[in-house]
């Protein structure tokens, strides 16, 4: 739904009243994933689509009758080749729609309209299965964490889902969620649609080596926009990083300097060569990023950091440094070390140790650790 979000927000601001059906499920070859969407308004305009035109006539019809019956409603669409007149999918695969109408109300959902409009990252969270009292419930999510709305279910079930759709927010995903109905992170009587107004976070690889290579796969997998950016034109090739979202031949701190970071990207330097290392890291470190990584031995971690001072960086900005890159999980091959940087990542986003979870008595999910101190 989030990517109607414009025309919608217009529709809001003229005071219509409008039904948005929404894929919330998907088997087989479906023609749109979830999230893509129909909206419909009380005159008979509609933008969007659901399916690509196989089942829009119908969704178009039941979008009218929910808002003249005001309830929100879920449909199957599958295929059919018993009867030539009945509505369905020609490519054989089965989609879920959601139909909601939108005559007053609503907050959570304009709310998330509102922001998605002013390209704001966002996420909305809605019950899609569950109880017919929480269906269609709505939970805004923004990236610090705050939120608008609730899914009827208590403040355990908000905050497992506060947490759910706060992690795919983080990396601009839609996605469903299953949880319990009391809260529980294990699938239960719920499925909640996170739908993400967001692009993904940025990874840059500084350094085109064998070790970037596995990196950039691990990123991707992650879910980040990943740019490999190195000064050498014979190593910057997309022959050696196929799997990159952009391949870069520029010096590290120049390319760094003029290129577009936020609160997400995470920089992870790998060419341990000084006279890279030093001015990239020196531009990076004053960066409001979330992750600054930099590979090499003690030894060069200790003479990266005496350069760094002696050219005016601070100690708490040198605090920001993770070096030796990754966690300690005695990684030899370019694809261990990939792992233990991106197990870092990861606990560094989400405020976990990096330690072993057996024997720890810690709750293994975020949602339900006591607060941390900053």
């Amino acid at each position: 739904m989030l990517d109607l979000a414009r025309p919608l927000r217009e529709w809001i601001e003229e005071g219509r009243d409008f039904a948005v059906a929404t894929v919330v499920a998907v088997g087989g070859s479906a023609p749109r994933p979830p999230g893509a969407a129909l909206a419909v308004s009380a005159d008979g305009t509609a933008v969007g689509s659901v399916s690509g035109g196989c089942v829009e006539g119908a969704v178009y019809d039941l979008c009218l009758q929910a808002l003249q019956e005001g309830e929100t409603l879920v449909e199957r669409f599958g295929y059919s080749d018993e009867d030539a007149f009945a509505v369905g999918l020609t490519c054989g695969g089965t989609i879920d729609v959601m139909i909601t109408p939108f005559a007053g109300g609503r907050r959570a959902e304009r709310a998330a309209l509102a922001a998605a409009a002013r390209s704001e990252p966002v996420a909305l969270a809605r019950v899609v299965r569950g109880p017919s009292g929480l269906l269609g419930q709505a939970l805004l999510v923004r990236p610090d964490g705050s939120s608008d709305g609730g899914l009827g279910g208590g403040p355990e079930l908000d905050r497992a889902a506060l947490d759910r759709a706060g992690a795919l927010l983080d990396t601009g995903r839609t996605g469903t969620v299953e949880l319990s109905e009391d809260g529980s992170h294990c699938p239960g009587g719920l499925t909640l649609l996170v739908e993400s107004a967001a692009p993904p976070p940025r990874m840059i690889v500084f350094g085109a080596i064998d070790f970037a290579a596995a990196l950039v796969r691990a990123g991707g997998f992650l879910g980040y926009h990943v740019t490999v950016c190195d000064a050498r034109p014979v190593f910057a090739t997309r022959a050696r990083f196929p799997q990159a979202d952009e391949i870069v031949v520029d010096w590290p701190d120049r390319y760094l300097r003029r290129t577009e970071t936020d609160g997400r990207t995470v920089l992870c330097v790998l060419t341990h060569d000084a006279k890279f290392d030093i001015p990239l890291l020196t531009e990076a470190l004053r960066l409001p990023v979330a992750y600054v990584g930099a590979m090499g031995s003690r030894r060069t971690h200790e003479d990266r950091n005496r350069r760094l001072r002696d050219v005016g960086v601070s100690e708490r900005e040198l605090a920001r440094l993770r070096s030796p890159i990754g966690l300690d999980l005695g990684a030899r091959t370019p694809e261990e070390t990939a792992v233990s940087i991106a197990a870092e990542i990861i606990a560094a986003r989400h405020g976990g140790t990096g330690a072993p979870l057996t024997g720890s008595g810690r709750p293994i999910h975020r949602a339900d650790r006591e607060p941390q101190p900053v």
